[in-house]
């Protein structure tokens, strides 16, 4: 039984509507990644291929976020994967899908951190000062580096005042990018030129690959949704409808950019330029202004996807810990806020630090979050095939592809997508990590190893297996005791 049922602790409140969930898991999705890396898309796979790379992926993600959908409204709980695999498949794989998945949110909330100087240098030149060391050929300054770890208190403090403040903070920020997002439009229409959109493909399966891959680093935060389940105030089958059209509008909106940016300049003044996004509407609209005012929509990107991932990374640990799988002191809830605010704490603290290791952090957290973000995803699917076989009459408000083989095929294509996804950063393939990605992947795994022992074995999976877990870890501590 949980710390919250035994009312020892205060429990999660219901306060979030469908409009907060909507924003919660596109807001995630729509982070900082479209501003500075379409430029890059662009020139490794041409417009056609980075749109038919994005619509891949976005087909890719949209079929495991069917299961998500399924095991959400089927089990509305804080955590997501953690229940879900639990369940499924036991406590010590429910562990490292859930470690994953926290790594894959630790890693962007990271990102964000430092995209923000990186952003906001764009419009103030000058920004850098105070110089502090050297990290692979980037000077970091402190002033720089402040710009990031003030923002980063400033949102872990909005998180812990309550989730409904961080909802609506992230639904005004998610109406300002959709507005952003109309201008890109417009100004296509009035300065863009298809004739820049040459050539449409480039770099073969290579620049196909170059561009997919780094998709689970642009979806990730669907699966926001249902780590705040306990705290959504609508019927379950909404929640895991919402899940999938969170997937869908995140794909649009990644369509869109690519089109818009690649009609505005030709794919060698692209190349040349800083921040390829900003100066394609820049040049639509012959305004520097305007540049700025697409920089504005990334530091909006970079907030929302920052709020939706530091509230889900929280809400996980905060799961495990109230399972025993990691210290109590993650599950603790905030007496006045009713928020895990020491798992916030935690995240925030790391955010804050990240700055200061400079700009190739931005690349370097990107593609080491992306195995370990896929892993999650792939369990999750395995999670959904066995419980569709084991668990037949189990309570599905929402049952994708229906009772017959539709939902079991949705299931195995799932399952076969992330793994082979998960193949394309081994070494040797087309789109191989580098050796900083896999220290930092490597780094988490360690910290992830130790955590583990916690974690009791011999546990049967199914739906009484979290208590269970706690059962075996009130006996343990009693015989050290």
């Amino acid at each position: 039984m949980s710390a919250a049922e035994t009312g020892t602790e205060p429990s999660l409140k219901k306060v979030l509507g469908r409009i907060d969930v909507l924003a919660l898991g596109f807001g995630a999705m729509i982070g900082f990644g479209w501003v500075v890396l379409t430029g890059d898309w662009l020139s490794n796979a041409g417009t056609g291929g980075a749109i038919l790379a994005m619509l891949t992926g976005g087909a890719i993600m949209a079929i495991v976020g069917l299961t998500y959908a399924e095991l959400c409204a089927a089990m509305p709980k804080a955590g997501g994967e953690h229940n879900y695999i639990l369940r499924a498949m036991g406590p010590r794989t429910s562990f490292i899908g859930s470690w994953a998945i926290i790594g894959g949110y630790v890693t962007i909330v990271a990102f964000e951190a430092v995209a923000l100087p990186r952003t906001v240098q764009y419009i103030f030149p000058n920004l850098s000062q105070i110089p502090l060391w050297t990290v692979a050929g980037f000077e970091v300054h402190l002033t720089w580096a402040l710009v990031g770890a003030v923002a980063a208190v400033a949102i872990t403090w909005i998180n812990i005042r309550g989730v409904k403040e961080a909802g609506i903070v992230q639904t005004f920020v998610v109406l300002f990018l959709l507005a952003i997002g109309l201008v890109m439009i417009a100004g296509s229409f009035t300065g863009g030129s298809a004739a820049n959109m040459d050539p449409w493909f480039t770099g073969g399966m290579n620049g196909f690959f170059a561009v997919l891959v780094v998709v689970p680093f642009l979806f990730i935060g669907f699966d926001v949704i249902p780590q705040s389940a306990e705290e959504v105030n609508i019927p379950a089958r909404q929640i895991g409808r919402l899940v999938v059209i969170a997937v869908i509008l995140a794909t649009i909106w990644y369509v869109m950019v690519i089109l818009t940016t690649s009609s505005a300049m030709s794919a060698g003044d692209l190349a040349g330029t800083d921040i390829a996004t900003a100066d394609a509407v820049g040049a639509m609209f012959n305004s520097d202004l305007m540049a700025k005012v697409l920089i504005a929509g990334g530091i909006a990107g970079i907030l929302t996807s920052w709020n939706s991932l530091l509230m889900g990374a929280s809400r996980l640990m905060y799961s495990l810990a109230r399972s025993g799988m990691l210290p109590a002191w993650f599950g603790r809830l905030h007496p006045k806020y009713h928020t895990p605010h020491n798992a916030l704490l935690f995240i925030g603290g790391l955010s804050v630090l990240a700055p200061f290791g400079g700009a190739q952090m931005l690349g370097w957290l990107v593609d080491s979050g992306a195995p370990s973000i896929v892993l999650a995803y792939t369990l999750v699917a395995v999670s959904f095939l066995i419980l569709r076989k084991r668990e037949p009459e189990m309570d599905r408000p929402l049952r994708v592809g229906g009772k017959g083989k539709g939902g079991i095929a949705i299931g195995i294509a799932a399952a076969i997508l992330g793994t082979a996804l998960f193949s394309l950063y081994m070494p040797g393939m087309p789109a191989a990590l580098g050796i900083q990605p896999w220290l930092l992947f490597g780094l988490w795994w360690v910290i992830g190893l130790a955590m583990f022992f916690r974690v009791p074995g011999g546990i049967k999976p199914g739906p009484d297996a979290e208590e269970h877990v706690l059962a075996k870890l009130r006996e343990r501590d009693a015989s050290r005791r």
